[in-house]
């Protein structure tokens, strides 16, 4: 198997053949056209009997060969010597975020999503080598990035996500927790989890029915609560100032429902943590997803190269030297050889 480091340099070859033309061609025939001007082809055999074109061209065609090994060189071809196959392990994540109007609400600040937001990027800094997948629920629930170990585009998902991206309003706990299982890929054997990240007000029944479904496939959920006990109302806006009011013009407040999602936690072997303003308190959630067994993520094949530049530019060296030494005059025998021939003829 071979590569090549500089591979640009590999259009210079189609200069080859044109170079090849100048040097045979062109060159040889102007030679040729001064020397009938100079003298007769008679003449010149009289005055330069060992001229041979022969050698000029041989000569020529070395240092062709030697230009085209120096062009290959600069091309640092790379050849395969072996193949290593690497194993990654980790864990299978997933993190389902509160995208509901209710995460507006600023007990923490900025607000309960930009928290949460600032939360998970802080986890995604910590993972090594686990697959992440990233939910978004309020009303329902849809997986916004699957299972993947390329944390930069999980932030990127991570960025975007805004109140009103899923239709359906309110908050169904159940929805993301069934929507992350769905997210987990059949047959891994790596260790799984859910990480919770919501204010815990849910609208809707089957949470706990949701809970021991995950139980039961072997998913730890890890809830974090993000918000007041005691309750906020909801800004209408990014400013505040407006805050949303039900149908008999009453200001809704939001709390923030911890045994709610201690159950959930508690259901599944998980850990339970809450969130305040400008604290970090994801360390006991990612010791706890630390613990998790790691299985085999997938393997990927390596293979090593090493440069093999080195053995054309000694060969074109030794072209070069050798254009150097070779005359382009006819051999000629040693005096007393010459002698012994016209004898031997005799």
């Amino acid at each position: 198997m071979i590569r090549w480091g500089n591979s640009l340099f590999l259009y210079f070859l189609l200069l080859i053949p044109l170079l090849g033309i100048l040097l045979f061609y062109v060159k040889e025939k102007r030679g040729r056209q001064k020397l009938e001007i100079f003298a007769s082809p008679a003449l010149m055999t009289l005055l330069a009997p060992n001229l041979s074109f022969g050698r000029k061209r041989f000569k020529d065609f070395l240092i062709l060969t030697a230009i085209t090994l120096l062009i290959i060189a600069l091309a640092d071809p790379q050849v395969g010597t072996r193949i290593e196959e690497v194993k990654r392990e980790g864990i299978d994540l997933v993190v389902a975020l509160d995208v509901s109007t209710s995460m507006l609400a600023q007990d923490i600040a900025p607000s309960r999503l930009e928290k949460a937001k600032h939360e998970m990027s802080n986890l995604l800094d910590r993972l090594e080598g686990d697959r992440v997948a990233l939910v978004a629920f309020s009303g329902r629930a849809v997986i916004e990035c699957p299972l993947t170990m390329d944390y930069g585009a999980a932030e990127i998902f991570l960025a975007v996500l805004e109140p009103g991206m899923v239709s359906m309003p309110g908050t169904s706990i159940a929805a993301a927790i069934r929507t992350s299982l769905k997210a987990f890929q059949e047959g891994s054997q790596a260790g799984k989890a859910i990480v919770l990240i919501t204010d815990g007000e849910d609208h809707q029944e089957e949470v706990m029915e949701a809970a021991r479904e995950a139980k039961e496939m072997g998913v730890t959920i890890h809830a974090v609560g993000i918000g007041s006990p005691q309750g906020v109302p909801i800004p209408t806006g990014e400013q505040g100032g407006e805050f949303k009011k039900d149908r008999q013009g009453s200001v809704i407040v939001t709390r923030l429902d911890e045994a709610l999602l201690r159950e959930i936690a508690a259901e599944t072997g998980g850990v339970y943590q809450r969130c305040s303003s400008g604290g970090d308190e994801m360390d006991a959630i990612i010791r706890a997803v630390a613990g998790l067994e790691k299985g085999e993520l997938g393997s990927k094949e390596f293979t090593q190269y090493e440069h093999r530049y080195q053995p054309l530019v000694a060969l074109a060296v030794l072209a070069l030297f050798l254009e150097f030494l070779l005359s382009d005059r006819k051999m000629r025998l040693p005096r007393y050889l010459r002698i012994l021939s016209s004898e031997n003829r005799s």
